[in-house]
C-alpha cells in the first residue's frame, strides 16, 4: 500500500492495519520455520515496507498532536 493511500487513515484504523499487517508476516515466517518451504520472499519484503509506512505515519501523526497541543 502507497503512503499517499495510509494518509487518509486515521490513527485508530492506521494500529488496526499494522497489527494484521504484523501477524500476517509473523504467521509467513511461522509457515516457512514450520513446514521448511522458503516463503515468498517479496511478500515478505512488501509487508515489512508496509509496516515501516505505517509506522511513519503514526509517528508523523503523533508529532503533529504535539505541535498542536504544545
Amino acid at each position: 500500500m502507497k503512503a499517499a493511500e495510509l494518509r487518509d487513515r486515521s490513527a485508530e484504523e492506521l494500529r488496526g492495519m499494522y497489527e494484521e499487517t504484523r501477524q500476517e508476516l509473523f504467521m509467513l515466517n511461522v509457515r516457512k520455520d514450520v513446514a521448511d518451504a522458503a516463503a515468498n520472499p517479496l511478500k515478505v519484503r512488501a509487508l515489512r515496507r508496509t509496516i515501516a509506512r505505517i509506522k511513519t505515519l503514526m509517528r508523523e501523526q503523533e508529532l503533529e498532536g504535539v505541535k498542536r497541543h504544545g
